[in-house]
């Protein structure tokens, strides 16, 4: 398993991501039903709002999954950040050297497919992802990376409008 290197900006997206307070809250309905939709568009049983604290991928929503966080260590969300631009795409973890022996392939939930798309604020730091999962090798059709795309602009704008509101 290769650990996710620390972004070069580490510093001020971890700052950005405080600035939502977003962190430990309790669920909510409308994060539950994106993570609900993107599995269902893109047929996987497992999807996630992900996002990363130094030490922890906590999952502001989860859907097919009941854990609420991993070490970061071992997400590929830690992955997916360092190109924010660019969805981050693992049709078969055990055939990349990444992951192949990371324990969330070899152990529960036993992640073979990755599909997770930056949540990039306006100043253009990656907080985490939406993903989608599933334990077996497969790819995505480009209308379900587009619907994943628009679903993680939805997570922002939810993030954003969460954000004024806590400001008031």
């Amino acid at each position: 398993m290769i650990a996710p290197p620390t972004p070069p900006n580490e510093q001020y997206r971890l700052k950005a991501l405080e600035s939502y307070r977003i962190l430990d809250t309790l669920p909510e309905q409308d994060f539950d039903d994106i993570t609900r939709i993107a599995a269902y568009v893109c047929d996987t049983p497992i999807s996630l709002v992900s996002l990363l604290d130094p030490n922890r991928q906590w999952f502001k929503s989860h859907f097919g999954l009941q854990v609420q966080e991993t070490p970061r260590q071992v997400s590929f969300c830690g992955h997916a950040i360092l190109e924010p631009l660019k969805p981050f795409i693992v049709e078969n973890a055990k055939l990349d050297a990444r992951f192949y022996d990371n324990p969330l392939i070899t152990g529960d939930p036993y992640i073979v497919f990755y599909a997770g798309i930056p949540l990039i604020t306006k100043d253009g730091h990656a907080l985490g992802t939406l993903n989608v999962i599933d334990t077996k090798s497969r790819s995505l059709s480009s209308e379900q990376l587009e619907v994943l795309m628009a679903l993680s602009r939805q997570v922002m704008n939810l993030f954003e409008l969460r954000m004024l509101i806590h400001r008031q």
